[in-house]
């Protein structure tokens, strides 16, 4: 396991305003110029894990808060959009997903949508910092109820190593990460989709955290670029959620065989789809179509 350096302090983001109430100010090199600002109710955890800074607020409109490095990973109000989401498009993508790889995910949102997949056999999730799943059970139970499902698997050990040690294993590989900054930086480089390559099975599909159109092309395209010969189809899709940055993020699917994810190969069954509060396949097959200058930042003009 790679040494990382002491985690920052970053309680300077929890702010007391002049009239008497108290905020958390998002601030981030990712996103320069801007900020996002949510009112906090209460501070339910603020400690130190070995890897990062690990907060947890409840806010006055947005429920609980989960920030990681000073950075908000999701809220009660609109974390289902993002969660939804980045477990779907590759497991309806699939006609027969057996056996599933998360990387990252501890606060359990995208367990909680993968164990919606009855077909699916065993949820093998690789998390590095315990920490995480630890506070997301105790302040996040919404989300966290991803790892009450039997199916579930859990390592507290780097993804890469896990998958290096389990070549042509996984149907779906899905890793849940936060921006490329200290311990994520590694999972946002060409390395890390040639191990998730090795360990996809022929037929298996990744889907990978893929930032914002609006602020992170420069990010996106080489990267697009550079993984474009390891897989048969590589493509972008997006969902949008109000407490990300600029109000968008995108993912990063890639196929080993088969035709591609634009199109569902399954669909929900009508039990699951009245659960669902984002995805369906029409919004699948929608989160595909770009906006023509991100197209063409990340696809060229073809």
């Amino acid at each position: 396991m790679a040494d990382f350096p002491p985690p920052k302090d970053y309680s300077h983001l929890i702010i007391d305003s002049q009239d008497g109430t108290k905020w958390f100010h998002e601030r981030g090199p990712l996103w320069q110029g801007q900020a996002f600002s949510l009112q906090i109710k209460d501070v339910l955890y603020h400690q130190k894990s070995l890897f990062q800074d690990v907060l947890v607020f409840d806010s006055v409109h947005h429920g609980k808060v989960l920030v990681l490095d000073g950075v908000i990973q999701c809220t009660e109000r609109d974390e289902f959009s993002y969660q939804e989401m980045m477990a779907h498009i590759p497991l309806y993508s699939h006609p027969n997903p057996k056996k599933v790889l998360v990387i990252g995910g501890g606060d359990g949102g995208v367990l909680r949508e993968i164990a919606r997949h009855p077909g699916v056999e065993e949820i093998v999730i690789c998390e590095l910092d315990k920490d995480v799943i630890d506070v997301s059970k105790k302040y996040l139970p919404f989300m966290a109820k991803g790892f009450d499902d039997p199916r579930v698997k859990v390592n507290i050990m780097d993804g890469a190593k896990f998958m290096e040690e389990n070549q042509s294993s996984f149907d779906v590989i899905i890793t849940d990460s936060s921006d490329p900054v200290g311990p994520a930086c590694v999972l946002f480089e060409t390395p890390f989709y040639k191990a998730m390559h090795g360990s996809l099975r022929d037929g298996g599909i990744i889907c990978t955290q893929g930032e914002c159109v609006w602020l992170h092309v420069d990010l996106i395209q080489p990267l697009v670029t550079a993984i474009t010969p390891l897989f048969t189809t590589v493509e972008y899709a997006y969902c949008t959620i109000p407490s990300y940055p600029s109000g968008q993020i995108g993912f990063i699917i890639a196929s080993k065989g088969g035709k591609g994810c634009k199109v569902p190969t399954r669909s929900p069954e009508e039990s699951v789809q009245k659960e669902l509060r984002y995805y369906s396949p029409d919004i699948h097959k929608a989160s595909f179509v770009l906006p023509a200058f991100a197209q063409r930042a990340i696809f060229g003009d073809s």
